[in-house]
């Protein structure tokens, strides 16, 4: 979601007319900061309607609903990230689809035309995991999944460790809703992808040695 915005005077470059400025902080008297001079100052601003909306929050294989209050005008989009507060908790969201009023989908509109924000949470999320042994076989294959900080970065070429298991990166798959990535699959050495972004991540099995000699 965009940063709120408002037309106020600013005492700086334009006490006579009015001009965008960037709220930096809300409260009876706000603090703006133009933005044509970036003079950062404090004004009233008047209160605007609001409307309330449906999200629809799934995380791992449960769904949980929510009310967010937002400006009618607010511009939404697929892949926005934003704090939804939940009967269980407070959950960093971000928008994988917009049901509108009329009930079609659409990638972006105003909040006034969105009936369902539907989310995903992304704070802390669960990866898929596909492991393979170090040797290349493919019978002890295996697929786990792991929770993770939803900021972590996965690196192709990396030993990283989470849950126990320890592993060498190799190639990632991203996923539809993420953005800042120009293509799906990554698999040099360097390439990364937060763990909100991964769809799976392919690895060698860094323990599958130590696991075989510990049945023995």
């Amino acid at each position: 979601m965009s940063q709120q915005r408002v037309a106020v005077r600013c005492p700086s470059c334009s006490p006579g007319a009015e001009t965008a400025h960037e709220v930096l902080n809300e409260g009876g008297q706000a603090t703006v900061r133009c933005g044509e001079c970036s003079h950062v100052h404090k004004t009233t601003i008047q209160e605007e309607s609001r409307v309330d909306r449906r999200v629809i929050v799934s995380q791992e294989d449960e769904s949980t609903e929510a009310r967010i209050d937002i400006p009618p005008a607010e511009e939404l989009s697929t892949g926005d990230e934003f704090l939804v507060e939940t009967d269980e908790a407070i959950l960093t969201a971000r928008v994988t689809s917009l049901e509108l009023t009329d009930g079609s989908r659409a990638d972006e509109a105003s909040a006034e035309d969105v009936k369902t924000l539907w989310t995903r949470a992304v704070g802390n999320v669960a990866v898929n995991l596909t492991l393979h042994p170090k040797d290349g076989g493919h019978d002890e294959t295996r697929s786990v999944k792991i929770q993770v900080p939803g900021d972590e970065k996965f690196v192709v070429g990396e030993v990283q460790e989470y849950g126990g298991e320890e592993f060498t990166v190799e190639r990632i798959l991203v996923r539809d809703d993420a953005t800042n990535y120009h293509r799906e699959g990554y698999d040099h050495d360097g390439d990364f992808a937060l763990a909100k972004d991964c769809k799976r991540v392919y690895a060698r099995d860094e323990n599958a040695q130590q696991r075989a000699w510990s049945g023995w």
